[in-house]
């Protein structure tokens, strides 16, 4: 892929068509509120008035932070590669509310500190055994940043070669939060004490320790303007290769199902890269970490859901996808006025 990445907006072309067909089914105008937008937007990425969801894939990006050392996250670093195990068996939220709701969930191992060897189900994307400390030196070279995000790019093209054209994004890496924290506060201007969060659930005082090791962390550098820059120096690769993805899945005309705080990190630096990423996406809820409603500000975004969640993985993603099935479904099976003989 070339640095930076081209992605073109989607043509406004069917617009007035679009909405024409929305707002001449059998209800009030605009009555079904923020549905009668998603579908809009569905019509205009496929430039379709009878928009399809084929084969949607939850893509669960795992990644190790060396930051981690800094004990800025309420469970050990291990727990990482034994959740990306608990994906695999299939015992994870997100593994349950996907079999609800009739999707299928992939693990990418996008640079986790642990062999897994060949596992079904795991792709093995690994940059490294995890990134470098943060808070002491650059997460990540230039070199390995460009790799993480050119492997989620492929691997988003990849999907849409097998007829794939929605991508729900989710993630899983100990101490990702501190790494999106650094990414909203260099990227967006957010101060870090509205940027940093509980993430796995610390206390107060472990709140603050956290606050203290990213303060020292974002003190290495000034002022951060390149995304590319922003990643190497306080990223995960969970974070590059799913704004690689999201870059690819953009670029295939696919619609992007975001999740939480850390899925909207990877969104932030990929929209820095290329902004029209930010019309083939639909960002699902608005979690309880407390930096996340600056991340959607930050992005202009306005979620569908607010589940108070906190559990990344894609949760949200999943929990989202009825809705924008039901958007679907009311623009191509809903009866007109004109069908149904009623009186418009």
């Amino acid at each position: 892929m070339q640095f930076p990445p081209t992605v073109l907006p989607p043509s406004p072309a069917l617009d007035a068509a679009l909405q024409h067909k929305i707002d001449r089914k059998t209800k009030p105008v605009g009555a079904l509120g923020r549905l009668e937008g998603l579908a809009l937007q569905l019509g205009r990425i496929q430039q379709s008035l009878t928009p399809r969801l084929h084969a949607p894939q939850v893509l669960v990006f795992a990644g190790d932070h060396g930051i981690a050392d800094e004990g800025v996250s309420a469970y050990p670093q291990d727990v990482t590669w034994q959740m990306v195990m608990n994906f695999l068996a299939g015992g994870a939220a997100v593994n349950v509310l996907a079999r609800t709701l009739g999707l299928t969930v992939q693990v990418v191992d996008a640079g986790v500190c642990h062999d897994f060897g060949e596992l079904p189900g795991l792709i093995d994307a690994k940059v490294a055994h995890g990134t470098a400390n943060s808070a002491l030196c650059p997460a990540m070279s230039l070199a390995q940043a460009r790799i993480a995000i050119s492997r989620g790019h492929a691997l988003a093209l990849a999907h849409a070669a097998q007829g794939c054209n929605v991508l729900a994004f989710g993630e899983m890496g100990i101490a990702n939060t501190s790494a999106a924290s650094l990414l909203l506060h260099k990227l967006a201007g957010v101060p870090l004490a509205q940027a940093v969060g509980r993430g796995t659930g610390l206390d107060d005082a472990g709140l603050q320790h956290k606050l203290t090791v990213l303060e020292r962390a974002a003190a290495r550098t000034g002022a951060l303007d390149d995304p590319l820059q922003a990643l190497c120096e306080y990223g995960g690769f969970e974070i590059a290769m799913m704004a690689g993805a999201m870059l690819g899945a953009a670029q295939s005309r696919m619609l992007l199902l975001v999740d939480g705080f850390i899925a909207c990190s990877a969104m932030l630096v990929a929209t820095r890269m290329a902004p029209a990423v930010l019309d083939y996406a639909v960002f699902a809820h608005r979690s309880a970490e407390s930096g996340h409603a600056a991340m959607l500000a930050a992005l202009g975004a306005e979620p569908l859901l607010a589940l108070d969640l906190r559990l990344g993985e894609g949760t949200g993603a999943v929990l989202a996808w009825p809705l924008v099935q039901a958007a679907a479904a009311f623009l191509n099976d809903m009866a007109s006025f004109e069908a149904a003989g009623v009186a418009g």
